[in-house]
């Protein structure tokens, strides 16, 4: 079967993909209506995850990926991964193998530029559980050319995976509440001290604790600046930044743009 480790049982759109498998040419699922945490499974065909509005998250064995509405999952085929979403309006893309050489694998987070947000809505004309016509298939060999080009500009927009169990639930009350959790709730939750659970960050994360802690902060304020008008100071502060200017350089070191120049390009 082409999807693993998942309850036959739910209706996630997993089970239209394991009945399709790879000898689908291509399709679309809607997910406006889901809300799942799905299990650890793969497919036999590369995958493109994308919301609209709001944001869903994307897990490998490399790392946790949030993915605003500037921000796409690329999925390759047969790449073990799990996601979360919640009533959001988003699509997945599928596409067989050989229309897209993907050697690279891992899920790759690559940005949206306009053309993409616009194709992925269209894709939603060719459900992945209907035959496709002529102008379907056009369509997504299109699709698939320009995804061998999106898909080199990736981004390292992420948090890496932990499988240290103890060290793991430190960093869960970090990605649930960034901007108010301290080192000492941290360290209470875990049972470590502060110098056992900073050496294990490095051992298991390959970055400190205060890496991984500006990386999550940085990350849940994506959200908030694609998703609501507050103000740059306004998100600054509820995840965490003691000023706007100390979240705007670290919010440039860690994308390459402002937090205004992100704002922007994903409302256009």
């Amino acid at each position: 079967m082409p999807v693993i480790d998942t309850d036959p049982d739910r209706d996630l759109g997993l089970i239209t993909l394991a009945k399709a498998g790879s000898r689908s040419f291509a399709g679309a699922i809607v997910q406006d209506e889901y809300d799942l945490h799905a299990p650890w499974h793969h497919h036999d065909m590369h995958q493109l995850q994308y919301a609209f509005e709001g944001a869903m998250e994307v897990e490998d064995d490399q790392g946790r990926h949030l993915l605003p509405r500037s921000l796409a999952a690329w999925i390759p085929a047969r790449t073990r991964h799990r996601n979360s979403l919640h009533r959001i309006r988003s699509v997945s893309i599928v596409l067989a193998p050989h229309l897209v050489r993907s050697a690279e694998p891992g899920v790759r987070i690559v940005r949206v530029p306009p053309l993409l947000r616009e194709m992925c809505a269209e894709a939603a004309r060719w459900p992945l559980n209907r035959p496709l016509d002529a102008t379907g298939r056009a369509f997504f060999v299109a699709f698939a050319r320009l995804c061998g080009e999106w898909i080199v500009d990736r981004t390292e927009l992420t948090l890496p995976a932990c499988t240290d169990p103890v060290l793991e639930r430190a960093l869960s009350l970090v990605r649930a509440n960034p901007g108010e959790i301290r080192m000492m709730d941290a360290l209470q939750s875990a049972g470590l001290s502060e110098r056992t659970l900073r050496r294990r960050c490095m051992a298991h994360l390959g970055m400190g604790w205060d890496e991984y802690r500006r990386r999550a902060r940085l990350l849940a304020s994506m959200e908030a600046l694609t998703e609501t008008r507050d103000s740059i100071a306004n998100i600054a502060a509820s995840v965490g930044f003691e000023s706007q200017s100390a979240y705007a350089r670290a919010f440039r070191e860690f994308t390459g743009e402002t937090p205004q120049a992100f704002r922007r390009s994903a409302q256009r």
